[in-house]
């Protein structure tokens, strides 16, 4: 179970809440965080004790609203970090033997809970992106200093919030950076997302009609003047961090009241459950191994 709060935000999708869905499947604790005009609807789905309303509604801010509640939300209850996710991650995975494999998310969640409460200076954490993640280009278990997207890890004490409208985790990945703090980018594990756009509610409504691409990137370039700039990728609109590996090298910091030898003694036992017939040569050889 997760040491820290998880919570949801979710607007327009009280029927297809697929991270809602998702953690249930697997008992993860957790509470979806809505604005209250929609409350009835969500309760039609989900157990109302599961919900947490919002005292704003329709401000027009995209989900930043409700992301600072929900982070003066967990420091009231005396939490030191707390979990927000989007609401449309399908499935989380381990990246295991060059395959994602689906994954219990409790698991992932304490396990990322664990490394990052052994440093000092990580700020934000979190999961990958499945479809960044194969075999061929991704070589270590997690990537330092980069953008954590759609699930994120956070430091309550941290003197920044979310801002503005559009990007908001590229912005706030970006805020602790220029702090020297340290974000942390899982390759270990990872989530399935649904593409941007292609589901109803969420920022789809709100923010990305028409032109909202080209005025996101463009916002954050505004923003970020010496570290972002606009470009066109996947035949869109599309924001880049220049020179990010030149311009953010801080690196993690131990905590110096752990016993760092036992630690590396530590192992998290991980059991492979068949769940279909494995249709796939080399992913059958995989557990064949895995077995002996």
């Amino acid at each position: 179970m997760s040491k820290y709060p998880v919570f949801i935000i979710s607007k327009g999708r009280h029927d297809v809440c697929k991270t809602a869905i998702h953690f249930l499947q697997h008992d993860v604790d957790f509470k979806i965080v809505i604005e209250p005009q929609e409350f009835e609807l969500y309760k039609e789905h989900f157990d109302e004790n599961i919900l947490i309303q919002t005292p704003f509604k329709n401000l027009g801010l995209g989900s930043i609203p409700v992301r600072n509640f929900v982070w003066e939300y967990s420091k009231k209850l005396g939490h030191k970090r707390h979990w927000v996710f989007d609401d449309n991650i399908r499935n989380t995975r381990y990246f295991w033997n060059g395959r994602r494999t689906q994954i219990d998310p409790n698991l992932a969640i304490s396990e990322i809970e664990k490394f990052v409460d052994r440093y000092e200076n990580i700020a934000i954490a979190g999961m990958n992106y499945s479809f960044f993640v194969n075999k061929s280009t991704t070589k270590k278990p997690f990537s330092l200093n980069n953008r954590v997207f759609s699930n994120l890890l956070i430091d309550n004490d941290l003197d920044v919030r979310w801002r503005g409208r559009y990007n908001e985790d590229t912005d706030l990945c970006l805020q602790v950076l220029s702090k020297g703090l340290c974000t942390v980018l899982f390759n270990t594990f990872l989530i399935d997302k649904q593409q941007t756009m292609s589901m109803k509610g969420g920022n789809a409504d709100e923010l990305y009609k028409g032109d909202g691409r080209l005025d996101m990137a463009r916002d954050l370039e505004r923003v970020w003047p010496y570290v972002v700039r606009t470009t066109r990728k996947f035949n869109r609109p599309q924001h880049e961090i220049i020179r990010k590996s030149q311009q953010f090298d801080q690196q993690l910091i131990r905590r110096k009241d752990i016993d760092w030898d036992n630690i590396e003694k530590e192992k998290t036992e991980l059991k492979i459950k068949q769940h279909d017939e494995i249709k796939n040569e080399h992913l059958k050889r995989a557990v064949d191994k895995y077995n002996e």
